[in-house]
């Protein structure tokens, strides 16, 4: 028998750390730990805060994740009373400390927290209070995962907010929509990177609530690795370590036992990615609590940090670990009157019982007769003063710190004021000139570039490990070179994220923009980002839109570029050549949200990407291609104007009307376009063909004109005939051409069934169909296939 080599394993240590590892018993061991008197009152206001989770959950019983809610709160409480730097009055103050639940399945907790506090402050320091619309009232917890058009008489009465089932800025105090796939995290550290880049050393903390279960998505720790090589050091981690996931009950190794899910504990995911962490062993316990968030708040290592609190999901809720993650008692059953014991017993009253047949009205009524059984506590105890005297402690404290913005700061601003950045007139910086040769990712790097000497650097740009090859380079040109780090290079406007991780990148510039100080912005290879950053675009879409519905102002842009897009980047194949992209935002978000732009040559970049930023969309996304590119000498050609192509639809010619019409074709996609323009439609004019010619440049300004406006634009009798070609999917023709027969002739990448293979640019156009000699071929069965239909009708 063969012989088996043996080698025992070496222990590989970490090498050496920025960031500092402790523990809360070494810190306590040297410093102070709250008094007691003080833990006594923050244990009974977790007593209401419990017991208050537990009655949300039993009057809105499909789901709502009691037991992360419950584990959190006592270091959300304390992070809320003696650390935040806020003034509830101003929720949207740039210069207020945040809490962001990355962990957006813990809304429950979230909202029980906000309304508890502003309950106290309503009964002791009223004056503290905002308008009514910027509070998250009692009264307001009666919307918890109602819809805005529930019609129940309290919810009705009390103009009760509709609160969302994962937190979004439809509620006061959410800066992000978040709770979706590890969003969260990358979202808040972009929201740090805003106000850090803003402020200066002086720039609100940031503190982020999230578990060891929301932290296995991939982008989470994408974004860990950005946060560090940023340091981005005002962002606080808060991490509910409770094992317990929907599925499994020990989702991180422990000890010797392997994870179901990861091998790593948070600590040492943290203190890999070079946090400074700090672990509580009893997340339980106020005195270790308040201990690590004053340590975390006194280290001066310029790393950001994560406080990793050992904590029981559903704990004393009555049903612990994963069975209490999205379920919890049924209504009104004996698990919940339990729930409540410990609550009735320290204040010495009853929870409501419902004695009524269970109706909607009467379930309602009875909710908030709960309600205000936890507003009689408060009343009636005045040790609850401490609170709303911390949250006019936090204002003063807020004042004190005077936050101004750095010298020089961003003025994002800029570019708004009337005059300042016109469409119809393209910088002569951008050397857009005809005749030259350069590329359409070119000229949009060195247009962002632009306007970021505008606007002193409020754009901020990062790739996916490819700043040179999408041009995203030129965005940071004239400001410092490398990377930014907020401590040694703070000039820097271009970012490292990472790697090759576009799914943190969506994330964080998302963040980054709805702070409303910069526009982040994003590229990648279109094949790629289109799909890997749409649940972040979708996010920051609902997020945008929600805070302006329900509190005005506008949307805060981020551009996502969709680079290297199209069949031109054939060399790649067809992983990376890819068609699909469009078809995967295009239209697939309300109006106003996204805005794609489909420039064809580069003299349409400047004026399409005014356009697109003055409509103030919550995502702006331009497909632009690799290749070098001729800039079109438009009047050569008999061309309209590249200014013209901020209509979204435009015809790039219009047939003689004194001559008969032979046809219109609609394009869309840089390639098929070049293709057309400048080797097809040379030999339809030699041979006398009188056609229409009309260019997709955005559907979504397209769709912001009115209807006539749409119609004289691009008019329905068009459509029914045209001949659409496209080098995009099939489904992105549908809104430009409509007669069933037109549809079918529609030519695309995959009209012959199947992906494309590799090779230069005119070799893949030609295997689709979609090369000069293939499109005149086509436009001439056209054209006899149009003169036979007139035959027949004449």
């Amino acid at each position: 028998m063969e012989n088996k080599l043996k080698v025992n394993p070496r222990k590989l240590d970490f090498s050496s750390r920025r960031g500092g590892y402790y523990d809360v018993n070494d810190i306590i061991a040297k410093g102070e730990i709250q008094k007691s008197n003080v833990t006594e009152r923050f244990e009974k206001l977790d007593t209401i805060y419990r017991t208050l989770c537990a009655v949300m959950f039993n009057f809105v019983p499909t789901s709502g994740h009691p037991g992360g809610s419950i584990s959190s709160g006592r270091f959300v409480s304390s992070v809320l009373y003696n650390n935040l730097d806020f003034d509830i009055a101003r929720p949207f103050a740039d210069e207020n400390d945040l809490v962001v639940y990355a962990a957006g399945h813990k809304a429950l907790g979230l909202y029980a927290m906000w309304a508890l506090r502003n309950e106290i402050v309503r009964t002791y320091q009223p004056e503290l209070l905002p308008a009514e619309i910027f509070q998250l009232r009692f009264e307001d917890l009666l919307g918890f995962r109602k819809n805005p058009v529930t019609e129940l008489p309290l919810f009705t009465k009390f103009r009760s907010k509709a609160l969302d089932g994962h937190p979004t800025p439809a509620t006061p105090h959410v800066r992000v929509a978040t709770g979706a796939s590890g969003v969260g995290i990358p979202a808040s550290l972009g929201l740090a990177l805003g106000a850090l880049d803003y402020f200066g050393d002086n720039a609100p903390k940031v503190h982020i609530v999230e578990g060891e279960g929301g932290m296995t998505p991939g982008r989470v720790a994408e974004a860990l690795a950005a946060a560090s090589a940023m340091r981005i050091h005002n962002a606080i981690l808060h991490i509910d370590f409770n094992q317990a996931s929907i599925d499994s009950n020990r989702v991180c190794r422990d000890g010797e036992l392997k994870g179901d899910y990861v091998q790593w504990n948070p600590m040492e995911l943290c203190y890999l990615h070079d946090f400074n962490v700090i672990y509580v062993d009893d997340g339980k316990d106020f005195g270790k609590i308040a201990a690590a968030q004053s340590f975390a708040l006194s280290l001066e290592n310029k790393m950001p940090t994560a406080i990793v609190y050992r904590t029981v999901k559903g704990w004393k809720y009555g049903i612990e670990g994963k069975a209490s993650h999205g379920a919890g008692h049924k209504m009104n059953s004996e698990g919940y009157y339990t729930a409540c014991k410990e609550f009735e017993d320290s204040f010495d009253i009853k929870i409501p019982h419902i004695s009524e047949v269970q109706t909607q009205e009467n379930i309602e009524n009875c909710f908030y007769e709960t309600l205000l059984t936890f507003r009689r506590i408060i009343e009636d105890h005045k040790e609850f003063t401490f609170f709303a005297d911390a949250i006019a402690n936090s204002k003063e404290r807020l004042l004190k710190k005077n936050r101004l913005h750095k010298k020089n700061p961003p003025e994002l601003s800029s570019i708004y004021l009337k005059g300042a950045i016109s469409s119809d007139q393209t910088p002569e910086e951008l050397n857009v000139i005809p005749g030259k040769t350069t590329t359409l990712r070119g000229v949009l790097g060195s247009s962002l570039g632009y306007l970021n000497k505008i606007t002193n650097g409020a754009l901020i740009g990062v790739a996916a490990d490819l700043i040179g090859s999408t041009s995203v380079n030129l965005l940071g040109s004239g400001f410092h070179d490398g990377f930014f780090d907020a401590v040694d290079n703070p000039e820097s406007r271009i970012l490292a994220v990472g790697g090759i991780c576009e799914d943190a990148i969506g994330g964080m510039m998302a963040g980054l923009s709805a702070y409303g100080k910069h526009i982040g912005v994003s590229s990648s290879y279109g094949a790629f980002i289109s799909a890997m950053e749409h649940t972040a675009a979708r996010l920051h879409g609902i997020g945008e839109q929600n805070k302006v519905m329900h509190f005005g102002g506008h949307y805060n842009t981020w551009i996502l570029i969709n680079a290297h897009a199209g069949l031109k980047t054939g060399e790649d194949g067809p992983t990376h050549a890819d068609p699909q992209c469009l078809q995967l935002i295009q239209e697939n978000f309300p109006p106003g949200i996204l805005i794609t732009l489909t420039p064809w040559e580069p003299g349409e970049i400047w004026p399409l990407l005014v356009a697109g930023l003055k409509q103030r969309p919550a995502i702006l996304s331009p497909f632009v291609t690799r290749p070098n590119e001729l800039i079109i000498d438009r009047e050569k050609f008999n061309l309209a104007p590249a200014t013209e192509s901020v209509k979204g639809v435009y015809a790039l010619r219009k047939a003689d009307p004194d001559r008969h019409l032979d046809g219109s074709v609609i394009l869309q996609e840089s390639g098929v376009t070049i293709e057309f323009v400048t080797k097809v439609l040379p030999r339809l004019d030699e041979e006398g063909y009188n056609i229409n010619v009309y260019h997709v440049s955005s559907a979504e300004l397209y769709d912001a004109h009115p209807k006539e406006e749409r119609e004289a634009l691009l008019p329905y009798s068009v459509r029914r005939n045209a001949l659409g070609i496209t080098g995009f999917t099939l489904p992105t023709m549908y809104k430009w051409i409509t007669g069933f027969e037109s549809r079918y002739n529609i030519l695309h990448p995959f009209r012959k069934g199947y992906y494309l293979g590799s090779g230069t640019a005119e070799s893949v156009l030609h295997q689709a169909g979609l090369d000069a000699e293939t499109i005149y071929e086509e436009i001439l069965k056209y054209i006899e296939a149009n003169s036979l239909v007139e035959e027949m009708e004449a």
